[in-house]
């Protein structure tokens, strides 16, 4: 039998090479391959963990809306719904006491009453506030007594709830000197009327109902409303706003 002294030295190294190294060797590479897979399999979970919120909020951002919805709004045969004001915010507008409107209103109705009769035109104050319950008699039992239908009586007068009298900010008014002309349209033939044409809006009051108005209701030239603080103008603008909004 040959002994390795007799293998020539270069055989003997390249031998001892390959059988001494190549177990280890192809050990490294193997576990250092399943390293790398592990290390890459916990890194991946790692990565998804900590991006996936942050890829949320960059793939799924807030929607801006495209078009505001329009708000609803309740009325009927044309009039809008007003709450009731509270008893303790009225004062009369009358000797007797009878007719009243909010503080704020009465007290500029009362200057513009004054101003107009020192140039020898009396506005005389018709009906102020009214409650629900006094304007359920003026629409239906009226509506009876007349045998008015619906859609007629509600020219005139607004069902209960839905009239502007109930604010304490509306007042229907006269001409003292003409009182054939109270409640219908010839009262736009008078001096009263032709006066606050020309003077009302320097009192803060404006015709509710005037030919063509948006609402769709009568012509009303009796008819006037307070809008000289921030609840009056809220009171009857945001309602107008609403109501110009639905018919576009």
């Amino acid at each position: 039998m040959r002994r390795s002294d007799d293998i020539p030295e270069a055989i003997r190294k390249r031998s001892y090479k390959k059988s001494s190294n190549g177990i280890p060797f192809l050990l490294f590479i193997l576990t250092t391959a399943v390293g790398v897979a592990i290390l890459s399999f916990f890194l991946k979970i790692f990565m998804d963990s900590s991006l996936s919120p942050r890829t949320a909020i960059t793939t799924t951002p807030n929607p801006i809306p495209t078009a505001t919805p329009t708000e609803k709004l309740d009325n009927i045969l044309g009039h809008l719904p007003y709450a009731e004001a509270k008893q303790e915010a009225l004062e009369p507008i009358t000797a007797k006491g009878h007719i009243r409107l909010r503080k704020s209103a009465a007290a500029k109705f009362l200057a513009m009453q004054q101003d107009a009769r020192a140039q020898g035109i009396i506005l005389e104050p018709i009906s102020g506030f009214r409650s629900i319950q006094e304007q359920k008699y003026l629409f239906f039992k009226v509506k009876e007594s007349r045998g008015q239908e619906t859609t007629k009586r509600a020219r005139v007068s607004a069902p209960p709830g839905y009239s502007e009298h109930h604010t304490g900010y509306a007042v229907d008014i006269g001409d003292g000197k003409n009182p054939s002309s109270n409640l219908n349209d010839n009262f736009e033939r008078t001096d009263a009327f032709h006066w606050l044409e020309k003077n009302a809006n320097k009192y803060s009051f404006e015709m509710s109902f005037p030919r063509n108005n948006v609402q769709g209701v009568s012509y009303e030239p009796w008819h006037w409303r307070f809008i000289g603080d921030q609840d009056s103008l809220e009171t009857f603008y945001k309602a107008k706003e609403l109501k110009k909004q639905t018919k576009l």
